[in-house]
């Protein structure tokens, strides 16, 4: 039987229950485990689909094609956990399933209620994860404990507990100390309320994990396992990291918290080994290099909407023994600024996805001085299509050149509506969503760095190229990559005499891992190094030149 762990916040959100939970399944990974990650998010949205970035911040998309919560990256980030749409599920998701039962007649004229119709959805959804090949099943209950909305999924998992016996559950509860400065000291009474309220629901926590900006004192270890009724072996400190996320794994570690879960859940495991972990940090944090890269986009304020790309970027960085410095960039300033003045000394241009028309002529000049300066230049999803109308525009010499998202009675749509979206009218997973295989064009910049013909990556999209400009396009320099096996859709669009000008209609920041750097990021980091480089030496090369005429005058 597949043991259960259950990771519940506290206090605050954006504790970070995600990167803990990634952190832990990496953990017993790493002990010789099999582990299944999942995460329960109480909103009532079917899927994160349709919400604002500012709202919810990026949206990852797995393989199958499911639109998931970022947390989910971290998943994928730090384990080798299959990930599906089983893996994350919302309260809009879990009532929608139990509408569509009731109006089947499946509850055979029953009252529908929240227990047990709704509670017993929430446990099936658990169950479909502990398979015969799973070791340990990792849930994430999201929200904070006292939210109205969560309170469905706190009763799911007390339930689960009676249903398979408690010695196959572990409840990790993941809390706040705040450091209150006018007093000079850390407060564990909002921990004490948060744990209080889990055991009122019939939730007794097994281990508590407390943030903390500074090194909790034993004495206060020591009070927060007698309030909360819990061993004191079992209070565990979880500092802030002052460098990585990736700090977070050896933290636990150093805290013995993969032994603690082990013998808890009698489970058999191997030795830690977790040299790789260690030698990655190493180069996280004595990096030989640094570059700076520009991601100009539209929700630039809001970090998590672009959360896989900047740590994508990371990824390419700890590959190549640099630390890249991401410099944020709102496309509207690039507007009023003028790209000039706006990418002053970066190395390097990323534009990623978006939608709407908000900030785009601040991309499409982004790119242009990339292109004209030999800046290296990587484009993702809406960077793809707006570099194609830049190139229309200002090579190819097609003016009224647009997407038809943003002009839909432009004379060039260069960029239109996929065939099968002109007719949908619900928004929610409508879009060219999941993996999908790509053939390369041989010696093209993407095959080498791939180092294959044949590659898999994630899409979300809706308009594609207008194959109709393709013979002009090519007559004017660009090469067209990336293809669909059939040709009829166009994945990855470069210019073979540009450092380095690549762009991608899927999004590979989807499949890009900190011990394994996704092969295009890993390809544009290197070329904005090469530049940074060249500038170097060139900047060396004067200032030799210029001794040396002093010196002969």
């Amino acid at each position: 039987m597949a043991k259960h762990i259950f990771v519940t916040g506290g206090v605050v959100s954006s504790l970070g229950k995600g990167l803990t939970c990634a952190s832990i399944g990496m953990l017993l990974e790493h002990r010789g485990l099999r582990v299944r990650l999942q995460k329960f998010d109480p909103y009532i949205n079917v899927d994160p689909g349709t919400m604002s970035p500012y709202q919810h911040g990026e949206v990852y998309v797995l393989e199958d094609g499911s639109e998931t919560d970022l947390d989910l990256g971290h998943y994928e980030r730090f384990t080798n956990a299959p990930l599906s749409r089983e893996c994350n599920y919302t309260t809009g998701k879990i009532y929608l399933s139990v509408i569509e039962k009731e109006r089947r007649g499946d509850y055979l004229g029953r009252t529908v209620q929240v227990i047990p119709h709704v509670t017993d959805e929430i446990k099936d959804a658990v169950r479909k994860l502990a398979g015969d090949d799973v070791d340990v099943v990792i849930t994430e209950i999201g929200g904070t404990v006292g939210d109205i909305e969560g309170l469905p999924f706190l009763e799911a998992i007390r339930q689960f507990a009676l249903d398979i016996g408690k010695q196959n559950c572990l409840y990790i509860h993941l809390t706040l100390i705040p450091y209150l400065k006018a007093a000079g000291e850390a407060k564990t009474k909002p921990t004490q309320h948060s744990v209080s309220q889990l055991r009122q629901i019939g939730i007794q926590p097994d281990i508590l994990i407390c943030r903390t900006e500074r090194e909790m004192a034993k004495d206060e270890a020591e009070k927060i396992a007698l309030f909360c009724n819990v061993e004191p072996r079992a209070v565990i400190e979880e500092r802030d990291k002052e460098f990585s996320i990736y700090e977070v794994p050896l933290s636990l570690v150093d805290n013995k918290l993969d032994d603690l879960i082990v013998e808890k859940l009698n489970l058999r495991a191997k030795p830690l080994e977790i040299s790789d972990w260690r030698g990655l940090l190493q180069r996280i944090l004595q990096p030989a290099h640094e570059v700076t890269i520009a991601v100009v986009g539209k929700y630039i304020k809001h970090r998590d909407a672009y959360k896989s790309v900047y740590e994508s970027l990371d990824h390419a960085g700890f590959a190549l023994s640099s630390r890249v410095r991401v410099r944020m960039i709102e496309a509207e300033e690039v507007e009023s600024e003028g790209a000039e003045q706006a990418l002053s000394g970066v190395d390097g241009l990323l534009v990623p996805g978006g939608f709407g028309h908000r900030g785009i002529a601040g991309k499409i000049e982004a790119i242009r001085h990339a292109r004209e300066r030999g800046i290296p230049f990587f484009g993702i999803c809406l960077g793809l299509q707006c570099a194609v109308v830049e190139f229309a525009r200002n090579v190819v010499g097609l003016e009224d050149a647009n997407t038809t998202e943003i002009d839909g009675n432009c004379r060039h749509p260069v960029v239109c509506l996929l065939n099968d979206q002109y007719h949908i009218t619900h928004l929610g997973g409508t879009m060219r969503l999941g993996s999908y295989p790509c053939k390369l064009v041989e010696g093209s910049k993407a095959s080498i760095a791939y180092g294959s013909r044949l590659v898999h990556e994630r899409h979300r999209h809706r308009y594609e190229f207008n194959n109709q400009y393709r013979q002009q396009f090519t007559a004017h320099g660009m090469l067209f990559s990336g293809s669909s096996p059939d040709d009829q859709l166009v994945e990855v669009i470069e210019l073979p005499q540009h450092p380095w000008f690549v762009a991608v209609q899927c999004h590979p920041e989807f499949q890009s891992k900190p011990t394994k750097a996704h092969p295009l990021f890993r390809g544009f980091v290197q070329a904005s190094l090469n530049r940074r480089e060249g500038k170097k030496n060139a900047e060396a090369a004067r200032g030799r030149a210029a001794a040396i005429s002093a010196t002969r005058a």
